[in-house]
């Protein structure tokens, strides 16, 4: 399978002590979603700055339609597409001048963009809010706009920055959909970061878990949960009771136990089937049970499993109140 995007080592380090990427080794298949998950401060976004040219690695070499980050940055932007987490349409243009404005920084000749304009409007179900003002959209309108301004050049490979950051869930789903449409129509390469979960799961190929600047793990969302191995059993008993982490991996199918505070995460074969006795003994030693829960592997238990902890979901509502502060505050408001 032809890799589209190449990275080796690649490196960010802020002001000769701060390092935001950390030696990254990956690659990026021809026509898959790709995801970086992680949460806020992983390293990101700052991956995707170097990969767009924005910003110049530290250390580490890129390639991204086979053209080097660092030395060929003018093709490389010719060839892709960038939709940022902030909001970057002008809310004082409309849609359509937003689209032709893109256009226009591209070089790409009226004759051209207008058409293509039309096109991307309609994909992106915004046709008959084309000559209303960006100001009247709302959140999800102007997320559809971003996306709309990524594709008018036509690009090989599309960077999505937190795509859904502080949309509702019907929102959210809906430009998954959208997300959805691009790879399976046009056959185009996306190049996405998430800190949400279910939206890495639904939408990608495959998936780099990132944190601390370290690419932790690699592989599909099916691959990624499967290589736990076994059903989660969740325990929580009374506070200041005895530790029985050794009770309960002496127990057939228990494979691990891992003990935080009065709360036991044990990895079990057959969970169904061991739940039952984990619970029989425990009580035949008086531990008194607060709550037991039972789930099969999931990308949540999957971070959990290889950074030892779980995934900080950060609220989006100031991401959204970020972005248009952002565009007001250029605009001297």
């Amino acid at each position: 399978m032809e890799d589209i995007i190449k990275v080796e080592g690649l490196t960010k380090v802020f002001n000769g002590t701060l390092t935001a990427v950390d030696h990254v080794t990956f690659s990026v298949h021809q026509g898959e979603i790709f995801g970086f998950l992680g949460p806020n401060g992983a390293g990101k976004t700052t991956t995707i700055h170097m990969l767009t040219t924005v910003l110049k690695p530290t250390e580490g070499s890129g390639y991204v339609c086979e053209h080097p980050i660092s030395e060929e940055a003018s093709e490389v932007r010719y060839s892709i597409g960038v939709v940022p987490q902030e909001y970057t349409a002008d809310e004082d243009l409309t849609g359509n001048e937003n689209l032709l404005l893109c256009a226009d920084l591209y070089g790409i000749p009226r004759s051209e963009s207008i058409g293509r304009t039309k096109e991307l409007l309609e994909l992106v179900e915004l046709s008959q809010f084309a000559e209303k003002r960006v100001e009247t959209y709302s959140g999800g309108m102007r997320r559809r706009l971003e996306l709309a301004c990524g594709l008018i050049n036509r690009p090989r490979v599309l960077f999505l920055d937190e795509p859904t950051l502080g949309l509702d869930v019907q929102t959210r789903t809906a430009t998954w959909n959208y997300i959805k449409k691009l790879k399976e129509q046009f056959h185009m390469t996306i190049f996405m970061t998430t800190h949400y979960l279910e939206e890495a799961d639904n939408l990608c190929d495959r998936i780099a878990i990132i944190d601390h600047g370290k690419i932790i793990k690699l592989d599909t969302p099916e691959a990624l949960k499967e290589s736990i191995g076994g059903d989660i059993l969740t325990v929580t008993v009374k506070e200041n009771a005895d530790d029985v982490s050794g009770l309960i991996s002496k127990i057939p199918m228990v494979r691990e136990v891992k003990k935080q505070d009065s709360t036991y995460r044990v990895k079990v074969e057959k969970g169904e089937e061991t739940a039952p006795i984990i619970l029989n003994a425990l009580m035949k030693e008086g531990v008194t049970i607060t709550k037991l829960s039972l789930s099969k592997p999931t990308l949540d238990e999957v971070y959990l499993e290889y950074t030892g902890k779980t995934m900080r979901e950060e609220e989006g509502g100031e991401g959204v109140f970020r972005q248009r502060m952002t565009l007001r505050r250029a605009r001297g408001q």
